[in-house]
């Protein structure tokens, strides 16, 4: 999998960045309150729930990467973090043990998975009733922000349309989005350019 293959490496410098500017737009887009029980959904070494947890009562993280996990783990250990709790799933596969959840995160997830309206309605039916959902994803560009990586299956991003008509067919209500950032991700031949929005949702 090529996310147990880079996870050790992944907290790169640029990620991390990222990670604090997508974290303080999730704060400003949804209600948190510090009794909410959070799910971060494909969220990799913990990225965005290390940015959050101290807001929440807890967070599961869940993710289909066995290393990612792993490396979750260890910071969970370094610093002793008691609210966190790290699942190794695939939610379109198989059920956590977990439900009832105020609000789901997932920040650059969607866009690796290929069943994507199984996977928003196992979302929906994990949250609480008037639950939040907040997805940071690519908009879908000229350019393809994947085209160097063998093997990749998933989606070259969303429209915002695009994505929308997901959650409606899942049931959510109240999708509200916006584009929030710009970045370029270096590529052996040239930089690309792209954009991340905020979708947010009630069930």
């Amino acid at each position: 999998m090529f996310f147990d293959k880079h996870a050790e490496k992944w907290d790169s410098k640029r990620r991390i960045e990222r990670a604090k500017i997508i974290s303080k737009e999730i704060i400003k887009s949804v209600e948190i309150k510090d009794n909410f029980k959070a799910m971060d959904f494909g969220g990799g070494t913990g990225l965005i729930t290390f940015n959050l947890y101290d807001k929440l009562k807890n967070i599961i993280l869940v993710d289909a990467s066995n290393k990612m996990i792993e490396v979750v783990k260890e910071k969970i250990n370094q610093f002793n973090i008691k609210n966190v709790k790290p699942i190794q799933v695939k939610l379109d596969e198989e059920k956590i043990d977990e439900n009832d959840f105020d609000i789901i995160i997932s920040s650059m997830a969607l866009h690796h998975v290929v069943n994507l309206q199984k996977t928003i309605d196992e979302l929906y039916k994990y949250l609480k009733k008037d639950g939040q959902i907040c997805i940071v994803e690519l908009l879908k560009g000229e350019e393809t922000f994947h085209q160097n990586e063998e093997n990749f299956k998933g989606h070259d991003g969303f429209k915002q349309e695009q994505l929308k008509e997901y959650l409606k067919k899942a049931g959510f209500k109240n999708i509200e989005s916006r584009i929030f950032y710009t970045g370029k991700k270096e590529n052996p031949e040239k930089k690309i350019e792209y954009n991340l929005f905020i979708m947010t949702a009630k069930k």
